[in-house]
């Protein structure tokens, strides 16, 4: 088999069942692809208590700098009712010009891509005048504790240091070429318990509802907004996730009520900054008695979930500008430089090397039926292609 093809590259990596935890055979069959083309292949198992042990992948090719990163995942989400796609989930056929499977665009598609661009690059070129690596997790669709943050340690322990990092996940909205991740926002968690008093629906003096509570510590939350937005970043934006009480009785005040939330935030704030504010937010509105006459303050308490991300933006130029060359030149636009939409494993490489993230299509991502245009396949490839020369080129600028 030839790695410079991306259909067949992906075709094999489909074909691999890796739900998150299961390695499914993905790495070893990215093993096969890259083994040939010299580089050096090491598998990496981490493990923690309390969570499922994940295999990794990290590949060099060089030795000498400069040093580019591919990043990526191979574990998928699981497929749902399989009874409802159109072709096998695991099956990687093609029908009416697109690619059918889960992992297709997010993100075998890309891992594809980029195995097929520097298998093209070497065989026009020879390799790289630096070092190409591919950084490879079984664990970014699960609790990312055994994946992308401990394969970088491991890394970084045995001297590994990088001056750049591409991450392949599917960017675009709408078309190939329409944006590139230049940062992403904050993620902060947290669940508050409101404490009250069970009784009577029928004896409201003798009970002290807990759900009055949580609707005044929930609004305190929402209103008003956290910021305007910056120049790079979205307003800060939380949400209430989930109210719980527990209750089925329709006569029974309950004693307990909890709310989960999460914010996505921007440069305004660290996590420690925003998390005094929501705590200043949530002191003021237990104090108020709108909701509670003669009861204020209530009673509540707030867990915060661990490992909260930090907002980060990439001011590398060199990087910036050799791909976002290499994307128009090939498509013709001129992608959007953004820092929208969720986390990813990037969060974690920053604090090793600037990293920015390009790659297919994302509209059936995690959905039934996620497919992939082959002819997108073939066009993100040259892109990689493109930016692996612009790159190396521009690298000592």
């Amino acid at each position: 088999m030839t790695a410079t093809d991306p259909v067949a590259n992906l075709q094999v990596l489909i074909r691999c069942p890796s739900v998150t935890p299961a390695e499914g055979g993905a790495l070893s069959a990215l093993d096969a692809m890259l083994s040939p083309l010299g580089f050096k292949v090491d598998k990496v198992k981490a493990t923690a208590p309390g969570t499922s042990d994940i295999e990794n992948l990290y590949a060099r090719l060089g030795d000498d700098g400069p040093h580019l990163m591919f990043a990526g995942h191979t574990d998928v989400v699981p497929v749902g009712d399989e009874q409802a796609w159109s072709h096998p989930p695991f099956a990687a056929e093609i029908s009416g010009g697109e690619l059918f499977g889960r992992g297709a665009v997010d993100m075998k598609g890309g891992v594809a891509c980029f195995v097929a661009a520097i298998a093209r690059h070497i065989e026009k070129h020879g390799a790289p005048k630096g070092s190409v690596s591919f950084l490879i997790t079984g664990d970014e669709e699960g609790p990312a504790i055994n994946g992308t943050i401990k394969l970088l340690q491991w890394a970084a322990e045995r001297g590994e240091r990088w001056d750049a990092c591409l991450v392949g996940e599917p960017t675009n909205p709408d078309k190939l070429g329409d944006m590139i991740k230049i940062g992403r926002r904050g993620s902060l968690s947290g669940k508050i318990t409101v404490h009250g008093v069970q009784g009577h629906a029928a004896y409201p003096h003798l009970a002290d509802n807990a759900v009055r509570g949580i609707v005044q510590l929930t609004q305190a939350l929402m209103d008003p907004p956290f910021d305007g937005g910056t120049d790079n970043f979205q307003p800060s934006n939380l949400e209430v996730t989930t109210i719980d009480v527990g209750n089925p009785a329709t006569n029974v005040v309950p004693a307990n009520a909890t709310a989960s939330f999460n914010i996505r935030f921007n440069d305004t704030w660290t996590a420690q900054s925003l998390q005094q504010e929501i705590l200043r937010r949530l002191d003021a509105a237990a104090a108020d008695s709108v909701f509670r006459p003669g009861r204020a303050p209530l009673k509540y308490d707030i867990v915060w979930a661990e490992r909260p991300s930090h907002v980060f933006l990439t001011r590398n130029n060199a990087l910036i500008a050799s791909l976002s060359s290499a994307v128009e030149s090939v498509t013709g636009q001129s992608p959007k430089l953004s820092t929208t939409g969720g986390t990813s494993d990037a969060r974690f490489i920053k604090d090793y090397c600037p990293v920015v993230e390009f790659g297919l299509v994302g509209q059936t991502m995690h959905m039934v039926d996620e497919r992939v245009a082959v002819s997108d396949l073939e066009r993100l490839t040259v892109i990689y292609e493109t930016f692996i020369e612009h790159w190396f080129a521009n690298a000592g600028l």
